[in-house]
């Protein structure tokens, strides 16, 4: 049976950071390289004409792209999946850029390996982060202190739903997990949105993070 292709945009400004991605795909046969942009206009030129899959995306590149960049595809575009790979070590640029809704995040100091899985944890609906991303989350998180203060107000099975949503794992697999309906799952999920007021997944990462549930 055949692999299902996955067409991918890359927007970078840096010609060297798209030629090395485009190289780095194309010893797959699963993503397909469909059009490079330098540019947001190139971008969204390029998404008007063929819609792609997969968006890589360096947003920290001031006169070409944005953290604004970022917000604008995903309002515009919430079918289309993102996957950053910047240079930006600014912590709040990061934290803002996750608390947009971005699920997978490298840096450019990052291998093919971590590149490639995080092209697998796209088709399997997963969030990645690289280590080096992770460390910024931790050290954002625990500088928050909107949490802290309050006991935690969900229950053991609630936690443990959080624990799995934030390591990456579906409700599919969280219910033969845990040996619960998909539909129990998603009634959880809700739940836990509802009492800790989130509205994002990657809110309910930071949180799990927060209060060390990943650990």
């Amino acid at each position: 049976m055949q692999e299902e292709t996955y067409k991918v945009l890359l927007a970078d400004a840096q010609f060297l950071i798209r030629f090395a991605l485009k190289e780095l795909l194309k010893e797959t046969n699963t993503f397909l390289v469909i059009g490079e942009a330098g540019n947001e206009a190139e971008l969204n030129r390029l998404i008007t004409k063929t819609p792609p899959d997969i968006i890589v995306i360096d947003y920290n590149q001031p006169g070409f792209f944005s953290i604004e960049s970022i917000k604008h595809l995903i309002d515009q575009h919430p079918t289309i999946e993102l996957l950053v790979i910047s240079s930006d070590e600014n912590k709040e640029n990061i934290y803002d850029v996750i608390n947009s809704g971005v699920l997978r995040f490298l840096t450019k100091k990052c291998d093919a390996h971590e590149i490639n899985e995080a092209f697998r944890a796209i088709i399997r609906g997963e969030k990645f982060f690289c280590s080096s991303i992770f460390n910024f989350i931790f050290e954002m998180s625990f500088s928050q202190n909107s949490y802290s203060s309050n006991p935690l107000p969900l229950s053991a099975r609630e936690l443990e739903i959080v624990q799995l949503i934030a390591k990456g794992l579906i409700a599919k697999e969280i219910s033969k997990k845990l040996n619960l309906s998909t539909h129990t799952v998603y009634t959880h999920r809700k739940n836990i949105m509802e009492k800790l007021k989130l509205k994002r997944s990657s809110e309910l990462v930071l949180f799990a993070i927060n209060k060390g549930l990943l650990l």
